[in-house]
């Protein structure tokens, strides 16, 4: 009996070792096969002006979790008018900007090594806002054309080298416009989302004429980083531009979650302007058009930037021996295809 007994509490022993054993492998197994947690990569993207309708897309990606799901942790920060996103991201203080290509291409002269990685709009909204008796560009040669700084040394040479205008037409843009309300010779530089609004709600009739509709070249919103960050972590690179084309697809289907961000960036942006600025990037197919329907949206092509680049030289805004096939790379936009 007592061996008997002695027997049956070792086997009883027995089982609970084994139990544990066996499940103590099972944990050891399972922790092995789940993948291991990692922390997001924290990206900082510095935008080129207060937070709108422009930039949409990333906010989108932000609000709907769209850089998440790659693996990101991204924080917007806002440019301005004294904002120098290159510089800021030449020292470190940015990983991406929202530039230009007329913007890079000029760093890349003076020696700044960044590059253009997608194209969010396939065309630059620069236009000129006319009054609504004005039936095309070419009927501007009469009239004064207000014109920014930053004009004369992008679009002014080209608009005024295709229709035949004078500098005696040019005036300085001040941003007010009040001198295009009080006279209806002036036309005005303008973004289709911006000028035009401030006009409908003063009740004042215009019509817009988009630069790029008559050939202008410039690629605009474009995704722009540091030549070293593509060369050492392009999988973070590949990871952004994806999810912000992704954003872009997201706003324009349903730009709400976007635009509530935009708000909080930028209290003073309402919900009219928003939507003026949403209608005129989907009427103008500034995401969507060009290149971005076959080869997908941030799309950019060689054949793009050579007629930028042969814009600037002819107009001596570049010296011609600039490396302008170093302001982009096509690499990243290539491999996504995020179409429309």
């Amino acid at each position: 009996m007592a061996f008997s007994r002695l027997f049956s509490t070792l086997a009883a022993r027995s089982r609970v070792l084994t139990t544990r054993f066996a499940a103590a492998a099972a944990l050891a197994g399972a922790a092995l096969a789940a993948p291991l947690a990692h922390a997001d990569d924290h990206v900082t993207l510095l935008t080129n002006w207060y937070a709108q309708a422009e930039h949409g897309g990333f906010y989108q990606a932000v609000a709907t979790g769209i850089y998440k799901k790659y693996g990101l942790d991204v924080t917007i920060k806002m440019g301005g008018p004294q904002v120098n996103g290159m510089q800021l991201l030449a020292a470190g203080q940015a990983d991406f900007i929202l530039g230009y290509d007329f913007q890079v291409l000029s760093g890349i002269e003076a020696g700044v090594p960044a590059t253009t990685v997608a194209a969010a709009f396939q065309y630059d909204p620069q236009g000129l806002m006319t009054h609504d008796d004005v039936k095309s560009l070419a009927d501007l040669k009469s009239r004064t054309i207000l014109v920014a700084g930053s004009g004369r040394t992008s679009w002014w040479p080209w608009l005024r080298a295709k229709y035949g205008y004078t500098e005696a037409q040019a005036r300085p843009y001040t941003f007010n416009l009040q001198p295009f309300f009080a006279d209806p010779n002036v036309t005005q530089q303008a973004y289709p989302s911006s000028e035009p609004y401030q006009a409908q709600q003063a009740n004042v009739k215009t019509k817009f004429f988009l630069f790029a509709d008559d050939g202008y070249p410039p690629y605009s919103t474009t995704i722009v980083t540091m030549q070293k960050t593509v060369k050492d972590k392009p999988d973070v690179v590949a990871r952004f531009v994806k999810a912000s084309m992704e954003g872009w697809k997201s706003y324009l289907a349903d730009p709400a979650p976007g635009n509530a961000l935009i708000k909080k960036d930028n209290p003073d942006m309402t919900d009219g302007q928003l939507a003026f600025g949403v209608d005129a990037i989907r009427k103008l197919k500034l995401v969507t058009g060009g290149d971005a329907g076959t080869l997908g949206i941030g799309a950019m092509t060689d054949v793009r930037w050579k007629k930028t680049y042969d814009y600037m030289t002819r107009e001596k805004l570049l010296k011609p021996e600039t490396d302008y096939k170093a302001a982009y790379t096509l690499q990243f936009v290539d491999a996504i295809k995020v179409l429309p």
